[in-house]
């Protein structure tokens, strides 16, 4: 089954070239399927980038999606034009007035994990959110700093930070196999990591939540919280093949302290092409979401969070 996007939104034309099935909204209407609706509330900077990522994953399931974009009602955006977001985004504030409910939610990472929580410009709107999401949403997907985010707000897990960047590709082992968020993984896989914080094991388990992906190097990385119906990664399945490697071609031209990624480019040489180790395990990841999704959200949508 197809995303539906509008046709005018980037993602549309990339991910048909791509060959995952894209429909317009006009025509998804004639169907008869009742779509997930699932949300991207997209705190990145390169917004239109990290919108591909996610609606390449969510629209490669067998399940119709309904992909809404959101941002925060007053921060405004630097890196994304004024019109794409005018065009493609609503804020937070008209979703919440308009009481409409979702499947699922996506809330992303952001490039300000070494800021306390309390004094992020956004935060005060962002915790309504993440209650908005208990009576609103059937399952929130928080990523990175998201999910770090989440994990604060409903259970006072505090996030760490590391005395080097967390970068690279990092072997994971699964911990729950029998988990449905978990069909088809390995016993380990490599997962990109690119982050600046972190939060412990045994702080994660004291608060009653159970962690699916566990690394030895970088710690925790997939944590099921089943009393907010949430999941929330700390790493970068979603990235692209090259996202790492942008990532250290801006460091190391700005002149950052940054590592070559490790394990990423084959014989950790920069000046070879990256090798995607991760691609099979994000769409499983993804997928097995929107399916455990699709198997148990109301059909009516006005049940959500009664």
């Amino acid at each position: 089954m197809p995303i539906t996007l509008p046709e005018t939104l980037p993602a549309f034309d990339i991910l048909s070239r791509e060959g995952v099935m894209v429909m317009t909204p006009e025509r998804a209407m004639r169907q008869e399927i009742r779509p997930l609706r699932i949300g991207l509330l997209n705190l990145m900077p390169k917004k239109i980038q990290t919108e591909n990522q996610f609606a390449r994953l969510i629209g490669a399931t067998p399940i119709q999606i309904d992909f809404q974009l959101i941002r925060m009602t007053e921060h405004q955006t630097k890196n994304t034009a004024a019109e794409h977001m005018e065009t493609f985004y609503r804020p937070f504030a008209e979703v919440a007035e308009t009481g409409e409910k979702f499947d699922g939610l996506i809330i992303t990472g952001a490039p300000i994990e070494q800021i306390p929580f309390e004094d992020v410009t956004y935060w005060d709107e962002l915790q309504r959110v993440f209650d908005w999401t208990q009576s609103h949403v059937f399952s929130t997907f928080g990523v990175c700093w998201g999910g770090m985010a989440m994990a604060y707000h409903f259970h006072g897990v505090q996030k760490h930070l590391l005395d080097h960047k967390a970068f690279g590709c990092f072997r994971h082992r699964n911990c729950v196999p029998a988990s449905p968020y978990l069909r088809g993984f390995s016993d380990d896989l490599l997962v990109p990591v690119s982050r600046w914080t972190e939060m412990k094991r045994d702080e994660i388990e004291a608060a009653g939540l159970r962690i699916l992906l566990d690394s030895d190097e970088t710690g925790p990385c997939l944590v099921e919280d089943t009393a907010h119906r949430a999941l929330y990664v700390f790493n970068h399945f979603e990235y692209d093949s090259g996202t790492l490697k942008e990532e250290y071609d801006r460091d190391a031209a700005s002149g950052k302290p940054i590592n070559v990624p490790i394990n990423y480019y084959p014989d950790d040489d920069p000046a070879k092409a990256p090798t995607n180790r991760w691609k099979s395990h994000a769409h499983l990841l993804y997928g097995n979401w929107v399916n455990a999704i699709y198997q148990d959200t109301p059909y009516d949508l006005a049940e959500i969070g009664r």
